[in-house]
């Protein structure tokens, strides 16, 4: 499948009341408001497919960039490729899960997270701390550098409230995966909870809200579901 002919499936797969809720929430022209089960549809045709999801994210357009992030190929994509995808990623959906989604799969993952989260631009920071939070949540414990996120919760509680607006929900959300998949640092990551408590974050006037990372945390521990991994970060 040519990229014209996934362009084309998604112009016909726009609809008109999911594009108004996604520019609510931070989504610019161009693009077709193409519903995520629709995406994936679309997905089932073109299986992951590494040259055309780099096309597809180089259009700009926000629906062909999140299904180029579902399609793309974590054992060919580059930290170069990456890092260009990461400066393009001008909202929360391609900064704070396309594009971390796909970075956690890699094997320089965390490499890139601690690379991102000294970035002074929002979206770029916002963009590392979810990237180490699902790099968490699918790389296999031994692959997991606990002194290093215990590091990084410190951190995560000494600067979030002070943290830019997207920066600090995504902070939030590092704390809630390290508490969730980190089965060892789940205490370490409570306390950090605690410490937190609620964040605000400015949600542009939708019914987004920010979830407490103790109530959250703490129902992960009643359905015996701390150190579980997710086969995959995409969804």
């Amino acid at each position: 499948m040519t990229k014209q002919e996934v362009m084309d499936l998604l112009e016909k797969a726009g609809d008109a009341q999911t594009k108004k809720t996604l520019m609510k929430h931070g989504a610019k022209e161009p693009f077709f408001g193409v519903k995520v089960a629709e995406l994936k549809k679309i997905l089932k045709k073109t299986k992951k497919n590494h040259k055309l999801s780099l096309e597809l994210y180089d259009t700009g357009n926000s629906d062909a960039m999140y299904l180029g992030g579902l399609m793309a190929d974590e054992t060919q994509i580059t930290k170069a490729q990456l890092n260009k995808w990461v400066k393009k990623a001008y909202w929360s959906y391609l900064s704070e899960y396309t594009v971390p989604w796909v970075a956690s799969e890699t094997e320089f993952g965390f490499d890139l997270g601690t690379e991102w989260i000294d970035s002074k631009k929002e979206n770029i920071a916002a963009a590392g701390w979810a990237t180490l939070a699902s790099y968490a949540s699918v790389q296999p414990d031994e692959k997991i550098d606990v002194k290093a996120y215990k590091k990084l919760l410190k951190r995560a509680e000494k600067n979030i409230h002070g943290g830019q607006n997207r920066e600090k929900y995504a902070m939030n959300g590092f704390v809630i995966a390290i508490g969730s998949y980190i089965k060892e640092l789940n205490e370490e990551a409570k306390k950090t909870a605690e410490k937190i408590g609620k964040v605000e974050v400015f949600m542009n006037g939708t019914a987004c809200k920010v979830p407490l990372a103790t109530t959250y945390i703490d129902k992960v521990v009643a359905r015996g579901s701390v150190g579980k991994k997710r086969k995959t970060a995409r969804c």
